[in-house]
């Protein structure tokens, strides 16, 4: 975009000298603003037009044609400028687009037009004048007056085409933004799906509920909680790490169908797929199970995906992912089986399940339990098979102490998980609601903890008082809403889908 050659590109700098150089130059422009009379932070300002609502003003202006227009005032960011003598040409851009700003000098007056001087690229500004194209076609405001709203007192990023250092990117996510338009992109679908999902929801009669983050224990799923203390108590605190059991609670005090959308922590490492803070969805539909779960969840996904992206097709990894139902379920033994030829059946103790990962070259430590093994053999060999979606179906006991067993079945509970793009982005039980199994999976799980393993599933005293009360049958899903975000965006790491991921400080040790 813009009318004439001669375009001003941002004054960025790399860190150190030279950046601090630009930097004073920039304080020093404010401060003779202020010594003008003009504030560089003015307190309020006029808009009565986005840039949008002017190029629409414009349609079919012909090129050249000054219309009998109502005056605007519009305001945004300084992304270019062109100085022509008695006449400058700004870009500048607001949240609904970029527009072009013509300053001439005897429209504004020699002082107000000589202030250009003092105007930097990143500064806003705000801008009065009539709408208007130029003679190449150009949607512009012919200035009658403009002022510095707002001094940016540090460069933009690369010349505005676009900021690459992944480091800078996710550190400085408000760079990220103002530099690349297709992360804003991304973030603007993301708050689209989030509310496409809510209402979904709504519409199948689900209530919206919010539980405690800071909990007595961190129950709900087999993760290391952070932890804290409460002054005002005088006791430890937990972040929870899963939005499960106080959810399950409302089903016990009559609530049928609830559902949260909310942060999660869990303190473990990093990767492409898993952040420390997380967003999740969990949901419980009383009388339902892991069948009628399955059907929510496709039609759910499917719908969300069409609604905000048009279509139920979508661009992952080098594949194309058709979220239209139904989805594949195979059973977690059969699929162990058929991708990585292990039959679990001929392995029921647990050291021979060991021994046999050890042989084919898997880590397989001492102190894993058998859950943890089969999570391990899973994870390696049928995982990344499951491209297209599919219901992984009916897990080993071990792997789900708050599922209900499946019947006529031995160590088999009903739960599965959703998998796309060759990773699980769902969980669903039929939950568990008896409450002397769930107590006695609770003390089964203390004695791995006892033996080594931090990573197990709390028992919940209080919880399982409200199980004794009654629990409708239920089936339960969680899901979480940066890996939904990423596979419907096409993004492989999940710190491209959250706007402020988690980094270790810059004083600390270099991230692995």
């Amino acid at each position: 975009m813009g009318e004439e050659q001669g375009t001003q590109e941002p004054d960025a700098a790399p860190a150190g000298t030279g950046a601090e150089s630009l930097r004073v130059q920039r304080v020093e422009r404010a401060e003779q603003l202020r010594t003008a009379g003009l504030d560089p932070y003015p307190p309020r300002i006029e808009r009565t037009h986005t840039n949008a609502e002017v190029d629409a003003l414009l349609e079919g202006v012909e090129s050249g044609e000054e219309p009998d227009l109502d005056p605007v005032a519009i305001v945004g960011r300084v992304v270019a400028q062109r100085g022509m003598g008695r006449a400058s040409f700004l870009d500048i851009v607001d949240g609904s687009g970029r527009l072009q700003v013509l300053i001439r000098k005897n429209a504004v007056g020699d002082e107000a037009y000589e202030r250009l001087k003092l105007l930097d690229l990143g500064d806003f500004v705000a801008v009065q004048g009539s709408p208007m194209r130029t003679r190449t076609g150009e949607a512009t405001v012919g200035a009658t007056s403009w002022q510095v709203i707002t001094k940016a007192l540090r460069a933009p990023p690369e010349k505005f085409h676009g900021l690459t250092d992944v480091e800078i990117r996710q550190r400085q996510r408000y760079l990220d933004l103002l530099a690349n338009e297709e992360v804003r992109d991304t973030f603007r679908v993301r708050s689209r799906i989030v509310a496409a999902v809510r209402r979904h929801l709504d519409e199948r009669g689900f209530l919206e509920v919010e539980t405690p983050v800071l909990q007595e224990e961190a129950g709900g799923a087999a993760a290391r909680p952070f932890e804290t203390h409460s002054q005002a108590l005088g006791e430890a605190r937990a972040l929870r790490i899963s939005l499960e059991l106080h959810l399950k609670r409302l089903l016990v005090g009559g609530y049928e169908r609830v559902y949260e959308i909310g942060r999660i922590f869990r303190n473990e490492g990093f990767s492409q797929r898993h952040n420390p803070e997380f967003t999740m969805l969990e949901l419980y539909e009383a009388y339902g199970d892991y069948g009628t779960i399955a059907t929510l969840l496709e039609e759910l996904i499917s719908g969300v995906a069409r609604e905000v992206l048009g279509t139920t097709t979508v661009s992952f990894g080098g594949h194309e992912i058709d979220f239209s139902p139904p989805w594949r379920r195979i059973g977690y033994h059969e699929a162990l089986r058929e991708y990585g030829d292990l039959d679990l059946d001929e392995f029921g103790d647990t050291e021979a399940l060991r021994e046999e990962l050890r042989r084919r070259g898997f880590d397989a430590p001492s102190e894993a339990s058998r859950g943890k093994l089969i999570d391990i053999a899973a994870s390696t060999l049928v995982e990344p098979h499951l491209i297209q979606p599919t219901f992984l179906l009916d897990y080993p006991i071990e792997l789900s102490p708050l599922a209900k067993r499946k019947a006529g079945v031995e160590g088999v509970v009903e739960r599965f998980e959703a998998f796309a793009g060759g990773f699980e982005f769902a969980n669903a039980y039929s939950e568990l609601n008896d409450p002397v199994d769930q107590r006695e999976r609770f003390e089964a799980q203390q004695a791995l903890r006892i033996a080594g393993d931090d990573e197990v599933e709390l028992a919940d005293e209080d919880f399982l008082l409200a199980l004794e009360h009654g629990m409708p049958p239920a089936g339960g899903l969680g899901f979480g809403i940066d890996r939904l975000v990423m596979l419907l965006t096409g993004q492989t790491s999940i710190r491209e889908v959250i706007l402020f991921p988690q980094h270790r400080s810059l004083t600390g040790q270099d991230e692995e």
